[in-house]
């Protein structure tokens, strides 16, 4: 067996292959959280997108800005039924918000992945209902993994590794040092590096730049360049090994991937 090839693709579903700016989640958050009263702002419920949704509730809880809000309203401060509170009534507005929107370009660059032999798996933050739905609905779209698992699946989420390693075993792939993980956040790029994947991270239809395809359509090109700046700056600083616009744009840098996988290089 040739270990000089990428073994397969494992891709984050929203901000990466649906939903471009990752919109739905932090829309379904916010109401959550006014609905108890509490106003978070956005940078903050983007600071923690691609956990798993469960975790991602409990560290806004635990920000200082939150926190005070929540002491003013309750004269305590949020204890893990709190969360579970806020989670229970989370994940219904996400069910109803879901958006399985396939970015421009995904399908096509994930059939030419297949071609040249490599799987696709998929990991998310959303749980298994919601990903449940996203299967079906980008699948009407020409949008479809080998496998893709939730946190509760694989019993945790990012940044840990372990949907990667499930997933790794599910579909026979071997080793993870000749795949490829691509998503749009810091928990993404964390999930490939802890599982010893090389890594590539997602800016313009992520979750730092933050819009959709249509508002980013409207801007100024200077205006764009600066918003792709910040989000390479970010995942560069994760630890990403590459970035690209989209999904789309990966697929040169599959190439760099392969050449250095030729030359016995890991990632690192």
């Amino acid at each position: 067996m040739s270990s000089q090839k990428i073994r397969a693709i494992f891709l984050d579903w929203a901000g990466t292959a649906v939903d471009h700016g990752s919109i739905a989640p932090v829309h379904a958050l916010e109401n959550i959280f006014h609905q108890f009263g509490i106003a978070v702002p956005r940078p903050l419920i983007r600071r923690y997108m691609g956990l798993a949704k469960k975790d991602h509730v409990r560290k806004l809880l635990e920000e200082p800005e939150v926190k005070q809000q929540w002491r003013a309203l309750r004269n305590a401060v949020p204890q893990e039924r709190d969360v579970d509170a806020i989670y229970a009534g989370f994940e219904p507005q996400m069910m109803e918000v879901l958006s399985a929107s396939v970015i421009s370009g995904v399908a096509d660059a994930v059939e030419a992945m297949r071609a040249r032999g490599m799987k696709i798996a998929g990991t998310t933050g959303y749980t298994r209902s919601m990903l449940d739905r996203l299967e079906v609905l980008a699948a009407t779209q020409g949008y479809r993994t080998d496998r893709s698992l939730a946190p509760e699946d694989a019993g945790g989420g990012r940044p840990y590794p372990w949907m990667c390693y499930r997933l790794a075993i599910d579909l026979r792939i071997y080793p993870l040092s000749s795949c490829v993980k691509i998503g749009d956040t810091e928990s993404d790029i964390q999930e490939g590096l802890n599982a010893g994947m090389w890594t590539i991270g997602v800016t313009r239809s992520g979750n730092t730049v933050g819009l959709s395809e249509a508002d980013w359509l409207q801007l100024d090109p200077r205006e764009q360049a600066k918003l792709l700046a910040c989000a390479e700056q970010e995942l560069r600083a994760a630890g990403a090994h590459y970035t690209a616009e989209t999904v789309a744009h990966a697929l040169p840098l599959l190439d760099e991937i392969e050449r250095r996988i030729t030359n016995q290089e890991c990632p690192k």
